[in-house]
């Protein structure tokens, strides 16, 4: 049930990202606190591990995102959302989606421009941040979304 609410959230940001290349800080900040609660109340992350990890978790997120947004390749949403997902799994399961986004994103500037051309123009026009040529700097969340299934997927 946990990994079902976990990849609801991560569908949100995605989709808010995707459609307006920004993470409101409700989504971010407002399920950030929500886990931070979590784990000072239970003692573990949301997927069950304990807070130490989840608190190695956060900083291992902060350590992997800051230089990019220092070198604006990312937004603070992205900074707020790898935190929060930091907060709510344990480092095993940030390094996998952190790696996983890596790879779908490669993976997406390989394929992109061969399959933009036969998308319908709606689905171009809700994917326009994501087109090919269109920015250097790509919405993260959706790729961590993959990420994050791809691990959740190898992990259980």
């Amino acid at each position: 049930m946990q990994n079902f609410v976990l990849l609801i959230w991560l569908t949100l940001c995605a989709a808010q990202d995707v459609r307006e290349r920004h993470i409101a800080n409700g989504l971010t900040l407002g399920v950030g606190v929500l886990a931070l609660t979590y784990l000072l109340w239970t003692g573990t992350t949301w997927l069950g591990a304990e807070a130490a990890q989840g608190g190695w978790a956060l900083l291992l997120a902060l350590a992997f995102t800051l230089p990019g947004y220092a070198l604006k390749r990312l937004g603070a949403g992205d900074v707020k959302l790898m935190a929060t997902l930091g907060l709510a799994t344990d480092g095993m399961h940030l390094l996998g989606g952190f790696i996983g986004a890596g790879l779908a994103s490669a993976f997406w500037l390989l394929l992109a421009p061969r399959l933009w051309l036969y998308m319908g123009q709606g689905l171009r026009d809700h994917l326009r941040y994501l087109g090919p040529g269109t920015s250097k700097k790509q919405p993260f969340a959706p790729f961590v979304l993959v990420g994050m299934l791809l691990t959740l997927v190898w992990m259980h």
